[in-house]
């Protein structure tokens, strides 16, 4: 079984607690995620199966959406409303006020990443660090927001619809944001509602993937060669598929930047590539022993 799944993850449990009750369902061990989600967020999670773990980096740097729940007032330690309370402050903004810095979030900005996170610095997790009572000086990391949407606003709370790049912390968006305002804020929920082409809407949940695979229903698997259908199909001549699968630069007409689906005349899928400077630079290698 080669391929992806896009969950629903639900609150409470970890990236990691997905990838144990999957390997349980299907009674598979090679399964990955594809970028981990909070305890206290829910949302979309694309988990790779067999082969389909050798995508996880290319859908790891997708873009991404959420609809978070902003609280006003209150700065906690890990950025969220579980954390321990670190101040209090009154709210007193208007929503013209909270549009306006807002709008200064969008675009290219750097991002201090939370001490409650899992970056490794000199070998150890931040948030290793943090539940020691340290605190460590974190290098900004440019993201890039392109665009927020605020579907709520009630005084005290907000929520908002949030697309950005991969490496975003949306509670330290929450975070600064509360900061910019002079009151302070913490993220109150989270999520995702999209991860590159995975949409919450086409999303399943772990019981629904557990009741679809009792009845021999599998049509929860999306096929490798799917997730990159917007990708040019080539079908090679069976000199130049075998140069592929030998790991041999193959010649190309077509223009630098094509990222293509590269199959042979058996329509076999070889690989994924992009086109560079007159070759197919291949990404990633996806046929099997049997094909020769």
């Amino acid at each position: 079984m080669d391929g992806v799944i896009n969950i629903n993850k639900p609150l409470g449990i970890t990236s990691h607690d997905v990838v144990y009750r999957l390997r349980k369902i299907l009674s598979m061990k090679k399964i990955g995620h594809t970028g981990t989600l909070d305890p206290d967020a829910t949302g979309v999670l694309p988990m790779c199966i067999g082969r389909g773990t050798k995508i996880s980096e290319f859908l790891m740097a997708d873009e991404k959406q959420y609809i978070a729940e902003i609280t006003f007032g209150i700065v906690t330690d890990t950025q969220d409303i579980s954390g321990e309370v670190l101040s209090r402050a009154d709210v007193n903004f208007t929503r013209e006020e909270f549009e306006a810095v807002v709008g200064e979030f969008i675009g290219e900005i750097s991002q201090i990443p939370p001490m409650y996170s899992a970056i490794k610095i000199d070998g150890k997790k931040l948030y290793e660090l943090a539940r020691e009572g340290k605190v460590v000086e974190r290098e900004a990391r440019t993201i890039t927001v392109s665009g927020i949407e605020i579907l709520d606003f009630s005084g005290d709370k907000a929520k908002i619809k949030v697309d950005c790049s991969k490496g975003t912390y949306i509670r330290t968006l929450c975070h600064d944001i509360g900061q910019k305002l002079g009151c302070g804020a913490c993220m109150s929920a989270l999520k995702r509602t999209r991860s590159g082409s995975f949409f919450i809407e086409n999303s399943f949940s772990l019981e629904e993937i557990e009741e679809k695979v009792a009845s021999g229903d599998f049509g929860f698997l999306i096929s490798i060669e799917e997730v990159f259908s917007d990708y040019e199909k080539i079908i090679l001549a069976e000199n130049n598929a075998k140069k592929i699968r030998n790991g041999i630069k193959t010649t190309t007409t077509m223009p630098d930047g094509v990222y293509c689906r590269i199959y042979d005349e058996k329509k076999n899928f070889l690989c994924i590539a992009v086109t560079d400077k007159g070759y197919f630079s291949i990404l990633k290698t996806f046929f099997g022993e049997g094909q020769v």
